[in-house]
């Protein structure tokens, strides 16, 4: 079989992201067919879904949160993330391991000492059958833990017991103490008790692939996938890239064409186009990782040219800042400079202009 480029590879992502065309499906349609969407930005997800559904509205998905269908909580690289009531009941359990390190991984002067398994069992007491933010809760745990400050045993308790985040947490432009409930109670459905690691890897390529085991373990934040993906071979298709490297993919699924034409998209912070493999080669190029990733976990929202990334984004006092990487044809200038008014017009809030701006040093013609 014939290595798979890398323009193939683009498409390919590009078209199972849905950033080829936008569709017109429910809200949570999208979000299932990404498995989840980094939300530890609560506006994040709302652009992430704004560059990929045709007309939408903030409040698609703010009802989608108020209804319970889509829940924010903590699983994939122990990070927060949108993902439907029905996969989070999955991908928690699943996750829960990785989770359990937490703690000790970040706090660990802090909890040093402590019972972990006490401080879940506690945890789970205290928010059974009510909400709590966050700092309330890190208060009560504090009263059965009293050498020890709040803040660490709630952040604690976040990652040791499988809880979620209600609205208004998640909704478009708040911010505030985070409210916190136990996922099963806000669910109104127990979680699974033996969650498949194969669904999670066949739901992955079916978003991400072709891709090959490290870059499953890098999206999800497991390790040690080798033999599983092993024991899924014989059902699945098996490529190489240009460098050799094995890639799998679920057996219907047909790499793009790599003339598709690829249309400007600007992402969000922190969105999983950028975080779905470990070789990030198909969407991004090695020179301009730093000015996407600068360090302390960050990773800058982007635009898209041809696929690729070609600059960054900020939105600050009602105004689109845009930093291309480097001189933008003429064509290209024109097509950006008309999906950042569209993304300028989604921005603004209590009617403010929405006015772009280009980081002028980086733009021909000086615009």
């Amino acid at each position: 079989m014939p290595s798979l480029s890398t323009r193939t590879l683009n498409r390919t992502l590009l078209q199972r992201q849905l950033l080829l065309d936008r569709v017109t499906w429910p809200v949570t349609d999208v979000v299932g067919r990404l498995v989840a969407m980094q939300g530890q930005e609560p506006d994040a997800p709302y652009v992430g879904l704004w560059t990929r559904v045709t007309g939408f509205r903030h409040d698609a998905l703010s009802t989608s949160l108020r209804e319970r269908r889509i829940v924010r909580g903590a699983h994939l690289r122990t990070t927060q993330h949108l993902a439907l009531a029905d996969d989070f009941r999955w991908l928690r359990p699943l996750l829960q391991p990785r989770l359990d390190r937490a703690p000790m991984a970040g706090l660990r002067r802090e909890i040093d000492g402590v019972d972990l398994a006490e401080l879940a069992a506690v945890a789970r007491r205290t928010l059974a059958g009510k909400t709590l933010t966050r700092r309330e809760l890190g208060v009560l745990l504090a009263e059965h833990f009293p050498d020890r400050r709040p803040g660490p045993l709630a952040v604690s308790a976040h990652f040791l017991v499988a809880m979620v985040h209600p609205p208004p947490s998640g909704l478009w432009g708040r911010r505030g103490p985070v409210p916190c409930a136990l996922a099963e109670d806000w669910i109104g459905r127990d979680l699974e008790q033996a969650p498949s690691v194969a669904t999670l890897v066949t739901r992955y390529l079916a978003a991400f692939g072709p891709a090959d085991v490290k870059d499953v373990q890098a999206w999800s934040g497991l390790t040690r996938l080798r033999e599983v993906v092993e024991e899924l071979r014989p059902r699945l298709r098996v490529h190489r890239d240009e460098h050799g490297r094995e890639l799998f993919d679920l057996p219907e699924a047909e790499p793009a064409d790599p003339e598709l034409p690829a249309p400007v998209r600007f992402l969000p912070a922190f969105d999983n186009l950028l975080l779905g493999h470990a070789d990030r080669g198909r969407v991004i190029a090695d020179a301009h990782r730093k000015l996407v990733c600068p360090g302390q976990a960050t990773v800058r929202p982007t635009f898209l040219v041809d696929g690729f990334v070609s600059g960054v984004w900020a939105h600050r006092e009602g105004q689109l800042l845009v930093s291309p990487f480097r001189a933008l044809a003429g064509g290209d200038l024109d097509e950006v400079t008309r999906e950042a008014g569209r993304l300028a017009a989604f921005l603004a809030e209590d009617g403010t202009p929405p006015t772009v701006r280009f980081d002028n040093a980086l733009v021909s013609g000086g615009r």
